[in-house]
């Protein structure tokens, strides 16, 4: 199994606009610790994992290109908003690239912020997620 895969959310769209609901529940088996957002983008985002994390990224509006390493391989994705979305069920080392201008992209993890968790290097990812320390 994929430790990234898409979902599509469910959008409604009528004369008042796009209502596009998230019941977490359907998505997540774990409580959420953080939120955050981009928007104004204008330079590559990501180029790094977090130990431990587990995320939910939707893709609020615009479109924005995203690859995961997940210690083996690369997966590359394509988010275009309002409904399209990924869910990362395991640490990877991600890169978030080629934001349209308008694009708004939520972030909702499973993880506080420790900045000592953070691994910015893809080398150093690999043999963290392969090595014991990561169980």
């Amino acid at each position: 199994m994929e430790k990234v895969r898409p979902i599509k959310l469910n959008s409604f769209k009528d004369e008042r606009g796009v209502l596009t609901a998230v019941e977490l529940k359907d998505y997540v088996d774990w409580p959420v610790k953080r939120i955050y957002y981009l928007n104004d983008v204008g330079k590559p985002r990501g180029g790094h994992a977090v130990k431990h994390e587990k995320k939910l990224y939707i893709c609020q509006k615009g479109l924005v290109k995203a690859k995961f390493h997940d210690g083996e391989k690369w997966l590359g994705f394509e988010l275009k908003g309002p409904d399209s979305a990924l869910i990362m069920d395991g640490m990877c080392y991600r890169e978030f690239y080629e934001f349209s201008p308008d694009a708004v992209l939520l972030a909702v993890s499973s993880v506080n912020y420790v900045p000592t968790d953070y691994i910015y290097d893809l080398d150093e990812f690999i043999k963290y997620v392969n090595s014991s320390d990561n169980i």
